[in-house]
């Protein structure tokens, strides 16, 4: 990827990481101190809604959220600018015990000038995904 604006590599690394599983990979592309808000306006991790900060967070997000279940993102597009790059993304969850929910969203990514993740901000329907998996 030679050449390819920072914020959609460091997008489309995270994302392939949390296909593959790879927890260690998904948290190399984050700055210790990274803000992510998946998504916008809170959720049971983030009732607050004001974002997720840092690596103990970021481990707790993963643990909770990505670890037990299978995540597949499908990437419909990259739209890269300034130090963003937005990522409109079809996303399907499966949990063990075979619940499953799709959805689309749009995630925005933004790094630093190490080419690491400083904030994420996700937009998805919350409600739909917890109904799909049964909660």
């Amino acid at each position: 990827m030679s050449g390819a604006h920072p914020a959609a590599v460091a997008a489309l690394a995270a994302m392939e990481a949390v296909g593959a599983g790879d927890r260690d990979a998904w948290l190399a592309w984050y700055a210790p101190d990274a803000v992510l808000h998946d998504p916008v306006g809170g959720s049971p991790l983030d009732p607050s809604g004001t974002g997720l900060v840092g690596r103990a967070a970021l481990e707790r997000f993963w643990e909770l959220t990505v670890a037990p279940n299978d995540v597949r993102f499908d990437v419909a597009a990259v739209h890269p600018a300034g130090d963003e790059a937005a990522v409109v993304a079809s996303v399907t969850i499966r949990s063990p015990h075979g619940a499953q929910a799709s959805y689309d969203g749009v995630f925005v990514y933004r790094v630093g000038d190490d080419g690491r993740i400083v904030a994420v901000r996700a937009y998805w329907d919350l409600q739909r995904v917890l109904s799909g998996l049964g909660f």
